[in-house]
């Protein structure tokens, strides 16, 4: 146990706060969440949220599988800190901008202007986080020769 404890010490300490924060969420995503949604969640109480736009049942049983692809990617690549991760884990972020404030906006349960501008504030900040974070994933970890690849 001292060892795992010492590995994860260390494999976060190579990435920023902010940074070990998103890449904690995708793996939550990864391996809790989606599972459960995929494959316990019952058809009839299914959502996904693509691009502020809410599917549900069945439409969203079936784009699933994107979502977990998307985020399995993420923690992949947040883990050995992939070259590929720039720019495109601050896409996915803008999209989760547009996201955030389109739902607010058109959705029944979302909260109007005012929460549709807060939520795209706050979502932005991670966004530009990581369009900024280039020397991050330029220099890498492909060169870890720890036991998790």
């Amino acid at each position: 146990m001292a060892n795992l404890i010492t590995f994860v010490r260390e494999d976060w300490a190579r990435r920023p706060l902010w940074m070990n924060l998103i890449y904690g969420f995708c793996l939550y995503m990864t391996f809790i969440y989606l599972p459960f949604d995929l494959f316990w969640k019952p058809v009839a109480e299914d959502d996904e949220i693509w691009f502020g736009f809410t599917l549900h049942g069945w439409w969203a049983k079936a784009t699933e599988p994107l979502h977990w692809l998307i985020y399995g990617a993420g923690a992949y690549g947040f883990r050995h800190m992939k070259a590929w991760m720039w720019p495109w884990a601050s896409v996915y972020a803008a999209q989760v901008v547009i996201a955030m404030v389109v739902w607010n906006l058109i959705d029944e349960s979302g909260g109007g202007w005012i929460s549709a501008v807060i939520a795209g504030a706050l979502f932005t900040l991670p966004m530009v986080a990581l369009y900024r974070a280039k020397p991050h994933f330029q220099a890498g970890l492909e060169g870890s020769n720890d036991a998790f690849g």
